[in-house]
């Protein structure tokens, strides 16, 4: 009688492959998100502002006024709430909010919508939303769009030193709400710290900063000469000069700085050659009207 061999291994072999089928799992399957996340980081002035929302689409569907009632408070995007965060203190629509992190929610209305900042930086939708919460409420007039947005953004735009619009941005509106940061204090002790400093003097920039921000016209038209004193040939700091006789009055010393800038600048081979010939003949036309 043949007697059969007892293999072990091949059991226990046998055992660990059947174990291995039972708990494999399938491959996961990955789809994209219905209202895919985004966040926005924009500088303004000395102000960093980052905003973290998920983006929903239109798909067909009218979404504020039905899906999102009026009058309701609405997440001001998909998913979790959406949150905002200012690096130093702001003002939105002229009220001012510290620097910190916040929700970020609106209520739509057909004439008018409420735009909130919210202590409660970190929900899902506005479930648990609380008024009691709120740092700010504004009310802004949505814009009517001429062409329809599709996927729901926010945005920061018409960004200045000191200011820039927040928009809210869907279907055929437009939400926005002003933003004012602080910026010439802060510039203005740093230049007046740079001109009581031993050293080379920032008398260019400075001019420049008070030109562009309506200062004292009279103490920048001192730093700019002081400036070309040091720099003849700048063609730029010549035209900025026109920019600025222009400002105070004098239009005959500023054309007499656009055409000493256009002379300087035709020495030159670069691209800014043509780019402030162009300037400086323009500011002229200007002053000649």
């Amino acid at each position: 009688m043949k007697t059969r061999t007892f293999r072990p291994c091949l059991l226990i072999a046998s055992a660990l492959t059947l174990v291995a089928a039972l708990s494999a799992q399938a491959p996961k399957v990955e789809v994209p998100a219905a209202s895919p996340a985004c966040t926005l980081k924009q500088r303004v002035g000395f102000t960093d502002i980052e905003i973290t929302y998920s983006r929903p689409g239109l798909k067909g569907r009218v979404v504020v006024g039905n899906i999102d009632p009026y009058g309701k408070v609405w997440r001001a995007g998909a998913n979790a709430a959406t949150q905002i965060k200012f690096s130093t203190p702001v003002k939105l629509e002229g009220t001012e909010i510290p620097a910190g992190t916040y929700g970020l929610f609106a209520i739509p209305g057909r004439e008018e919508w409420t735009v909130i900042i919210n202590k409660t930086a970190t929900q899902w939708g506005a479930y648990k939303y609380d008024a009691k919460d709120d740092v700010l409420r504004v009310k802004v007039a949505p814009i009517a769009l001429s062409q329809p947005v599709e996927t729901f953004t926010i945005d920061v735009n018409d960004i200045r030193d000191e200011s820039a619009t927040l928009d809210l941005i869907w279907a055929d509106w437009r939400v926005p709400v002003k933003i004012e940061v602080a910026v010439v204090a802060k510039v203005v002790a740093q230049i007046d710290a740079a001109m009581a400093a031993d050293g080379k003097k920032p008398y260019g920039q400075a001019a420049m900063f008070y030109l562009d921000h309506n200062l004292d016209l009279k103490k920048a038209a001192g730093w700019m000469d002081a400036a070309i004193a040091e720099q003849p040939n700048a063609f730029w700091l010549a035209y900025h000069k026109a920019r600025l006789l222009a400002k105070m009055g004098d239009k005959a010393g500023a054309i007499a700085s656009a055409r000493a800038s256009i002379d300087l600048v035709s020495k030159e081979t670069g691209p800014e050659k043509g780019e402030y010939t162009r300037l400086n003949e323009a500011l002229i036309a200007s002053l000649n009207k």
